[in-house]
């Protein structure tokens, strides 16, 4: 489910030319004829602006209450506009004719490609139920993730296939954007999406068999997010998510609900379970206990983090909390406790309990009061609570021994330093397994003895021949402009010297409460092993450091994660890693927007950006499809105060005639479903227009992927060497075989 060589191109002001006649009386010729002056040394002229691709400008004016803002490219929004099309394709050729000829891009993806294609398999979204673990595995140079199930963790012997996309589609344009087993294991729902679309359509299969049922539900929601499905107990039917299933109803995402499917039945009769008068941003997810008796639905604001919680009871739904009592979560005990996660004057978060049979969170009692670190998530078994544990961007697994209904104090787990820890699955009892994973190790499975808290390594355990021995981890911490300290981690080969003198890429998103975590990526040692630094930066806006740590970073305080994002910038440089002439960022998404605030607000800091699938118009961007649903984490252009804060920072909006712009390129792919690509258009052609550079800007566009979710293999490793033979090129690094 998802981030600073010398220059290539000297500055120089642009050379000023005065124009126009003069009413001033020409002086006498001299009496006698004298040597020539000496010449005098002319300014070097501005190095040229590459022959960009031109859109013919045409001004269109909004009024916000008072404020008038004109917008030269608002035609960029127009897809189907066929001079639209026209001049994304001239741009996309441009692009690949300065990134194909770049004599270094073959060694580059040749590297990338042999990293990111070995042939170690890696596991994913492990599930168990009666016996059968089902589990999404990437096997390269397969381009997709297929689903198997097998009897046992210690051994992969036996697994089987069970959903193959790539033997669906060869083009490895399919992909599964989420599975969920019935309680009883024997049948499983799996979503398949096309072309990097994140709604895909729910197909139900025999376990045993593997033969698919006729029963199909077009565009279920969720596709990549997982928690949208649920069966029912005796596993009859199942309930899931939907956008537009009643005909009055837009087709465009909103107004999501939760319908009940009853299998061997016209998807037409289908019922509508939950959300009638759900408001139009609502995002529902679904969950069930182990054994699928116990059903739960959570409804998300937009993408604001804040949830209603329900449970279904013999009655019929209940709510159980709304947005303003703050429960993240909600997991089923053995005895029948219901365990909510909760934030309620707890930014670090706190455990209630109450029960299923007469759920009150008026009556809830707290067992695990807020520590130190924050409560990413929880697993009840038998006798123990587990959690996740989050510090400030690594996390751990702490188990909590419950004694006559009380926690005891938290137990840590033997997890490997600066790791992250995800996926707690209950396998019975009090035995568990749990996915983690570091920067310079790949992903494994670990099985933790309920008896002993024994952690062990499975066979679900990714090898890689990318050797990271050489590469040290760091964690430090800038001090941001308001004063408050900011974490982030450091990767570097041994023999890397403080000098000033190294390759530098900073990474980092900020946003939406989401912790960037250690992540492995083979590729990254394509960076690393040319002398390069690679560091994360764990700004506010995300939840590193809990709820506040968001909070401090959306809405009015949004101006606080690009504070930070530089004050790390500066850090580097501070420390000798790398000097601005050789200094690179890296974003997507909201990482993208990071990008575009960092390019308008410290122009001449940074050498090279690549920015992905990015927001850069914050005054339209809820207008788009989906839009609406971040207004939760942005704020609305209808809110004078929000307003204002929004034009403060838009970056489309902060581009200025004259200024000397870094290297740039922008990534997106045309069937985006969560940013519209015309942000990237629009910024792409107005930047192009401004900038007193010779450095280039320019925009890769993907005719055949979306957000990044789905993508396949050999796209992503296109992806990733365009990235670093563009980075490579303008931190002036030769790169060594």
């Amino acid at each position: 489910m998802n981030f600073r060589a010398r220059r290539l191109f000297v500055l120089s002001l642009p050379l000023v030319v005065a124009c126009g006649g003069s009413n001033t009386e020409l002086p006498p010729p001299p009496s006698k004829v004298t040597p020539p002056p000496a010449p005098v040394a002319q300014a070097p002229a501005a190095p040229a602006k590459p022959a960009y691709p031109q859109f013919p400008k045409k001004a269109v004016t909004d009024t916000y209450g008072d404020t008038k803002v004109v917008d030269d490219y608002r035609a960029l929004e127009d897809p189907k506009d066929p001079a639209v099309v026209a001049w994304s394709d001239a741009e996309n050729a441009f692009a690949r004719k300065m990134l194909d000829g770049d004599p270094q891009r073959s060694a580059v993806a040749s590297r990338v490609g042999a990293l990111m294609g070995e042939s170690s398999p890696q596991w994913d979204g492990l599930v168990q139920k009666k016996g059968n673990i089902f589990a999404l595995e990437r096997r390269p140079p397969k381009q997709q993730p297929y689903l198997i199930v097998l009897k046992a963790l210690d051994s992969t012997d036996k697994e089987r296939v069970l959903v193959d996309p790539n033997a669906i589609d060869a083009s490895g344009g399919t992909s599964i954007g989420w599975f969920a087993p019935s309680p009883d294991g024997k049948k499983i729902a799996v979503a398949l999406a096309k072309g990097g679309a994140e709604r895909g359509d729910v197909h139900v299969f025999d376990v045993a068999t593997g033969k698919e049922a006729k029963d199909v539900v077009d565009q279920a929601e969720g596709a990549g997010e997982g928690m949208c499905l649920a069966w029912k107990s005796d596993g009859s039917g199942f309930f899931y998510t939907h956008a537009g299933r009643e005909p009055n109803v837009p087709k465009d995402g909103v107004y999501q609900r939760i319908y009940f499917h009853k299998l061997g039945t016209p998807i037409e009769k289908d019922s509508l379970a939950l959300g009638k008068d759900s408001p139009r941003i609502a995002q529902w997810e679904l969950e069930s206990s182990d054994d699928g008796k116990v059903t739960m639905a959570r409804m998300e604001y937009g993408d604001g983090d804040k949830w209603d919680q329900y449970i279904l009871m013999p009655s019929g739904w209940k709510e159980l909390a709304t947005k303003d009592d703050c429960v993240k979560t909600m997991k089923v005990g053995s005895a029948g406790e219901l365990y909510l996660l909760s934030s309620k004057d707890a930014p670090r978060r706190k455990v209630l309990k109450t029960t299923v049979a007469a759920p009150s969170l008026e009556k809830a009692e707290t067992v695990i009061e807020m520590g130190e670190h924050v409560i990413d998530a929880i697993l009840p078994t038998k006798t123990r609570i587990y959690a996740i544990e989050g510090i400030g961007g690594p996390s751990r697994v702490v188990a909590y021994p419950l004694v006559k209904g009380k926690a005891g104090a938290a137990e840590p787990l033997a997890t490997p330093d600066v790791s992250s820890v995800e996926s707690l699955v209950s396998l019975g009892g009090d035995d568990i397994a749990f996915a983690s994973e570091s920067f310079t190790s790949p992903r494994a499975w670990f099985k933790v003895a309920g008896k002993d808290g024994s952690v062990t390594k499975t066979a679900l355990a990714s090898t890689t021949k990318a050797d990271f021995s050489n590469v040290e981890v760091s964690r430090d911490q800038c001090t941001s402009k308001d004063g408050t300290k900011v974490p982030m981690t450091i990767l570097k080969s041994k023999s890397v010297k403080n000098d000033g003198q190294n390759p530098a890429l900073l990474w980092g998103y900020g946003g939406y409460g989401i912790v960037i975590a250690p992540h492995f990526q083979a590729y990254r040692l394509a960076w690393l092993e040319q002398g390069g630094v690679y560091a994360i930066a764990n700004i506010r806006g995300g939840g590193e450091l809990g709820e506040t740590w968001h909070s401090q970073g959306n809405l009015l305080a949004k101006q606080n994660v690009f504070d930070d994002f530089y004050a790390c910038a500066e850090r580097l440089v501070e420390e000798k890693l790398t000097n601005k002439d050789k200094l690179a960022i890296e974003g997507g998404s909201n990482g993208g927007l990071l990008m575009g605030a960092e390019i308008t607000q410290h122009p001449d800091a940074f050498c090279a950006v690549v920015t992905r699938v990015g927001i850069y118009d914050m005054l339209r961007v809820e207008r788009d499809p989906n839009g609406r649903f971040n207004v939760a984490e942005y704020g609305s252009v209808t809110d004078p105060k929000q307003f204002q804060a929004l034009y403060a920072y838009s970056p489309y909006h902060h581009v200025k005639d004259g200024v000397a712009y870094p290297a740039v390129m922008f990534m997106t792919g045309a069937n985006d479903p969560r940013v519209s690509p015309y942000h990237s258009r629009k910024m792409v052609a107005r930047l192009q227009e401004a900038t007193s550079s010779d450095r280039p800007i320019l925009l890769r566009t993907s005719a055949n992927t979306g957000h990044g979710i789905g993508s396949p293999l050999n796209a992503q490793i296109e992806e990733r060497a365009d990235i670093y033979a563009f980075l490579f090129r303008q931190l002036g690094v030769t790169v060594k075989k």
